[in-house]
């Protein structure tokens, strides 16, 4: 049965797409001159010391007047609309090494970084690298389809934009409160089977003693908050699974249900990324999503993001079963994919 939900939710992070769009001065700030020298000069002396940028730390990235903003930063991303975009970053004009010191050095004001896949990268490349998008061991990002809303593996997802696709490739977010609120309206009995466990495919990236999939439900209602977990074609492929709970048809309808909701465009918000735009999203209350996009012929122009997963300090309780995917669920110290093979580790190109 869903728990006794406080809807509507009615607190900052309950955003429409609509309304929050006409107050884009509140999330996407344009960084100044100062601010950016700033970064420059933080990402000169830690590349001067010769350090692995996945050892980034904070005391290692000196900010002394924008780490006051990634604090405020950081209580938008808990206690806010969820998502906060910095513009004007001159990425063109730098090595990847220095966009990516930069991108780390922010990440490690705000948290701890974490392993994206099984090999230990902190710092992701989303990219189409030519994988079948219905393979059902391929990661979506790395391909041109279109992504579906989902959340990530941390509790923030951050992404700097180095080049941005020929045709398409827009980002788009939407507020899981906001989908619950319209579900508690429409379809009460629909929004009961979300707090259900869920099989969600690991896609090959499976830690030692585990299975295959995760019995995580969709939505959580755990010491007063709602926290999401989505990705609608991983639950999908886990069906392949014998062991795997099966998904009933009224299961569908309520994801059916959702993914309407979260494509209606009153409801989420559209963008695209600029070379020099860092995205930082709360996965806990908000889904995200990417367009399908067309690359440019040259390589050298072709799209491509960096990604951080992060672990924020003072953050909420998660429910003892994202420890499926989280394997710790201790306040910033959770989250990523780990396997017996994982040492993390910062991949540059």
């Amino acid at each position: 049965m869903t728990p006794p939900l406080p809807t509507p939710f009615t607190g900052p992070a309950a955003w429409l797409g609509r309304d929050i769009a006409a107050c884009e001065a509140d999330w996407l700030i344009n960084l100044t001159p100062v601010q950016i020298g700033e970064l420059e000069n933080a990402a000169a002396h830690y590349l001067s010391m010769g350090r692995d940028v996945g050892e980034i730390t904070a005391a290692a990235f000196p900010l002394p007047t924008f780490a006051a903003h990634l604090k405020t930063l950081s209580r938008t991303l808990l206690l806010g609309c969820g998502f906060e975009v910095l513009r004007g970053l001159p990425v063109a004009t730098y090595s990847q090494e220095t966009a990516a010191t930069i991108f780390c050095g922010i990440g490690a004001h705000l948290g701890r970084a974490r392993s994206q896949n099984a090999a230990g990268h902190s710092l992701g490349h989303v990219r189409n690298i030519g994988v079948d998008a219905n393979d059902p061991t391929t990661r979506i990002y790395q391909t041109a389809e279109r992504q579906t809303f989902h959340t990530d593996s941390a509790d923030v997802v951050g992404l700097l934009c180095l080049r941005e696709a020929q045709i398409g490739g827009m980002s788009l977010l939407v507020s899981a409160q906001t989908i619950a609120n319209r579900m508690a309206v429409q379809r009460p009995d629909l929004l009961a089977l979300l707090f259900d466990p869920i099989a969600t495919d690991r896609r090959g990236e499976i830690p030692d003693g585990a299975e295959p999939f995760m019995r995580i439900p969709v939505l959580n209602w755990h010491a007063g908050n709602l926290t999401v977990f989505y990705q609608r074609q991983y639950i999908e492929s886990a069906q392949r699974f014998a062991d795997a709970p099966r998904l009933t048809d009224h299961h569908i309808q309520a994801l059916d249900l959702f993914d309407s909701l979260a494509n209606d465009p009153d409801l989420n918000l559209s963008m695209q990324l600029q070379p020099g735009d860092m995205q930082f999203v709360y996965n806990h209350s908000q889904l995200h999503d990417r367009t399908a996009f067309t690359d440019w012929p040259d390589p050298d122009k072709r799209r491509h993001l960096l990604r951080l997963w992060l672990s924020m300090p003072n953050d909420r309780a998660l429910p003892d079963v994202f420890a499926e995917r989280y394997g710790s669920i201790e306040v910033g110290n959770r989250g990523g994919i780990i396997t017996k093979q994982t040492t993390l580790n910062a991949l540059l190109d």
